[in-house]
This record gives structure tokens, sequence and C-alpha cells, in this order.
């Protein structure tokens, strides 16, 4: 068979995503918090990119300040965007405050003025508690101290200073007070942190000893049982007895009365006791200094009730970016560009902001769409409560607002509703389906977990509901439920089994 060369043209369809595309899908999936964090690099970069501040919000206007849609007709996004945003407590940051009453002053006058105005905003704390004032707090002002939050290791490493006077001893000190983790654990091998700073694991074990005395007590233990017993040493409270039951915390978790009344040589009577001393320690001493502060949850959108009914689903405006594409300063700046490369820079950069500010829109647009399907298919849940959480799954949803499984996927990802029960992820309201006993409409996973719940929480301490008791009393009440899927939900609930609570109740009794 010959080899030849030849031409052919052929037509066919592919799906490109190009970077417009990618950056809109992007957006989609980030929380409230991503998404300024991303905007603010965005500004940052794109020269033709603005913070809208034009819109500032009067005082008349404290209450439109979300973005509104019905529950059955979605409004245009351009008309939820007029809404104004809240006015700051003071109506401007402290330095545009100060240029505006002294701008009729020479600059010497207002920088004498500034100086004293500032200091007459200050205050003695220390004399204000009645106390005498320090030379060390000169100059730290309210602010400074609110937000001054001592770690865990900079507590430790102040105290290696005074314990360790030995050069090689406070080395392997900080090196130890470097592994300990946030809840005050050293989970470290000893013979290898020995063998790594080249001394004797002997050493290393009389340093250790030494930091387990440091404040907070119970710190640098290396497991539990540790930790409680630093703990109990202090209070003179480690007998024989007691350290017998810091080896056999398993039999404390089972609530093993008989066992730890054979192990201890001890009555039961003794055993509650010794155990109720144990849930007055701190399982973790490093906990109490500082650490991240945790993130509060802010809502996307709200729901609330409509004067006539039904509800009124809105766009929280506090989490959306505002931004606009600057074309005045893109004109000018395209005017004066000479070579190829700047005119296509400067194109570029206008082109990504235009796509920004669109795909921002559509992001806003699409939350809403997804959150109102949401509430209109969970309007059970919204009257009376978890029970009546419907069986809900992505396509549901997809096929209502005609869109793709994927898009409401991210979109649900990282974002919350705020409603009068309180506020959910998006993702809260999908849920599988368990079907009925009687053939009737299936029951949502989550009102069957949390109908478990109740159940538990409201058996009598003389009658502790099996697993087997819970499967009869749901089919009793129309939930086809095997026994395997009550178990289940009930580890995920950590609610102990049947017999572990009968001994919880015994005890508590």
């Amino acid at each position: 068979m010959g080899l030849s060369q030849k031409l052919e043209l052929r037509q066919g369809q592919s799906l490109v995503m190009t970077p417009q595309l990618q950056q809109a899908i992007k957006l989609l999936q980030l929380s409230n918090l991503e998404l300024s964090a991303y905007v603010e690099q965005e500004l940052e970069r794109n020269p033709f990119l603005d913070r809208d501040d034009s819109e500032t919000r009067g005082e008349g206007d404290a209450g439109e300040g979300e973005a509104r849609a019905s529950a059955g007709d979605v409004a245009p996004l351009d008309e939820h965007l007029k809404a104004e945003a809240p006015p700051s407590e003071h109506g401007g940051d402290l330095d545009t405050d100060f240029d505006n009453v002294y701008a009729d002053r020479s600059k010497a006058d207002r920088e004498a003025e500034e100086a004293a105005h500032r200091q007459a905003l200050a205050i003695d704390w220390s004399n204000a508690r009645g106390g005498s004032s320090r030379f060390d707090d000169e100059g730290r002002d309210l602010e400074g101290s609110l937000h001054e939050s001592l770690t865990l290791r900079e507590h430790l490493a102040s105290q290696i200073g005074l314990a360790f006077t030995d050069a090689a001893e406070r080395l392997v000190a900080s090196f130890l007070v470097d592994m300990v983790d946030e809840a005050g654990y050293l989970r470290a091998d000893m013979a290898e942190i020995a063998d790594r700073l080249g001394v004797e694991r002997a050493g290393v074990e009389s340093i250790l000893a030494r930091l387990q005395k440091f404040e907070p007590t119970g710190v640098c233990a290396r497991s539990l049982a540790e930790c409680m017993r630093l703990q109990l040493q202090e209070r003179n409270r480690c007998d024989p007895a007691m350290a017998a039951l810091l080896e056999h915390l398993d039999l404390v978790a089972r609530r093993d009365i008989a066992g730890l009344t054979r192990i201890c040589g001890v009555d039961a009577e003794d055993v509650v006791d010794m155990i109720e001393e144990l849930k007055r320690l701190n399982p973790k001493p490093g906990l109490v200094f500082g650490h991240e502060p945790v993130q509060p949850v802010v809502p996307d959108v709200f729901v609330r009730e409509g004067p006539e009914g039904g509800w009124i689903v809105e766009l929280n405006t506090e989490t959306l970016p505002r931004v606009l594409v600057n074309q005045r300063y893109y004109a000018e700046v395209n005017k004066h560009s000479k070579s190829r490369d700047d005119r296509s820079y400067v194109s570029e950069c206008f082109t990504n902001a235009n796509w920004l500010v669109r795909s921002l829109e559509q992001r806003a647009t699409t939350i809403l769409k997804v959150a109102t399907e949401i509430v209109r298919q969970q309007d059970g849940f919204l009257v009376h409560g978890v029970q009546h959480l419907r069986p809900l799954n992505l396509r549901t949803v997809a096929e209502a607002i005609s869109m793709h499984e994927s898009t409401v996927s991210r979109v649900t990802a990282n974002k919350y509703l705020a409603t009068k029960r309180g506020i959910f992820e998006l993702k809260y309201f999908f849920t599988s389906a368990i079907a009925s006993a009687v053939g009737g409409e299936a029951h949502s996973a989550e009102a069957v977990r949390h109908r478990i719940k109740d159940l538990i929480e409201n058996e009598s301490p003389r009658d502790i509901l099996s697993d087997d008791r819970i499967v009869a009393i749901l089919k009793g009440s129309g939930v086809d439920i095997a026994r395997r899927t009550v178990a289940k939900y009930r580890e995920a609930l950590r609610i102990p089994s049947s017999v572990q609570r009968r001994r919880m109740k015994m005890m508590s009794a």
C-alpha cells in the first residue's frame, strides 16, 4: 500500500473553556469572604476597575439594603443592585474627617490641632481602673490592647527563660515547645527528638518533666491520661485508685462501672465520684490562650414572610462586592497608547474588567434563582420545622430553573440562607429520601434523624429505647427504615448505644 499526502477539511463542534468562562465558574463556588478577597486582588491588578463607593445609603434607607425577589418571581438583577449601602458610623475615615475639619488652616496649625484632638480622645485606662499608670503602658491605645492576644507558645516561651539557665537545656525546651499543638499536647516521639538534637533521651525526658510543671497545668502532656494525671497531681488527688482509673479511660468511656470497680479496688459509688472529678478537669488546657478568631457566618440570602403570605427572598447586598469599569480612564489611556503591546495590554485589562462585572452580576442572579427555588420546595420546613423537610436533590432544582446540576452544586457550596429558624447552608436542604411504609410521600433523611434524636432525648430512664424499638416506632408512623440505618444515624448524631445510655442515666440518677 502506497503512502501519500492529502488535505482534508472537517467540520465539528467542541466545548472550549475560555478564561472568562472559567472565571465565571470559579466565582460561583466562592464564599462571600473568598469573593471579597478575589475582588480586592483584581482591583489592585486591573487599572480600569474601581470600587463603587458612589452608592451610599442615606439615613432613611436602612430597610432597603437587600436585593429582593418573590418566591415565585425573580426580579431583574439591575433593579436589585440599586439598593444603597449602609452608612458608616462616622461618615468616612478618620483621616478624611480631619482633612475636612482643618481644610482652611495652615499645615502647622492642622498638625497641631490634629495632635491635640487625638490626645484629648486618649484615655488613661490604668487611672480609670483606680490603679497607677506604668511607664510600659504608655503609647498603647485601646484598639491595640483589644487585638492583643497571647498565644500558648508565647506563654510557654516566657516561662522557659525563668526555668532554664543552661543554654543547651533552653534550646531543647524551646524545640519541645515549638512542637506543642494549640490544645497543649506534645505529640512527638522522645527518641526521635533526642536523635535529631544529638542529646540523650534521658535528658529530653528530664526537660519535658520540667515543662509539664508550667502553666497552664496539664500542658506538654503526651496523652489525655497524662494531661489529667498532671492536673490531679497538682491537686494532690492522684492516689493509686485514681491512677488505675486513668490507665483504663476506655472503660470510663464505655461506662463500665463493674469493670472499673474491680480494677480500682473501690466500690461503685467511689468510681462514680472519681469519674465526676475527671469531668471537672480541662482535657485541652492550651485552648485557654489566644488562637485564630472564628469567622462568623454571614448569610448570602435572607428569607422572610411576605405581607400577603408566601416568602420573600432577598440577596444580602452587604456580601456583594461593588465594582465598576472606569470608562473615562480607559479612553484616556487608550488614546495615549502608542505601541502594539501597550494597546494589547490596555484592551486585555478593559475586557477582563467588563467580564468581572458581568460575572458578579451573573453570580448574584444565579444565587437568587437557586435560593428562591429551594424556598419554594422547602416551604413546609419554613412553616413547621425540620420534621417537614422534604427530600430534595440537585436535579430537581436544576430542572426547575433550567440550569445544569453542576451549576446548582457550585452555587450551593459555602452559601448560607437566613430564615426565622436560623442560618443554614444551602446544601442542608438537599437530603436523600427514605421510603414511606404505607406507600405515601417519601421522608427526608434529615427529618428522620431529627425524629430519632427527639425519641432518644424524651425516653424514660427506666425505658431506654433500643435501635429495634426505634425502628418499630418509626415504621408505626409510616417510615420504612432498617435497623442498620437507625444505628448509622444515631452514631452520626454522636448518641451512645442503649446500653451506654442506660449506664449513664443510672449514674446520674
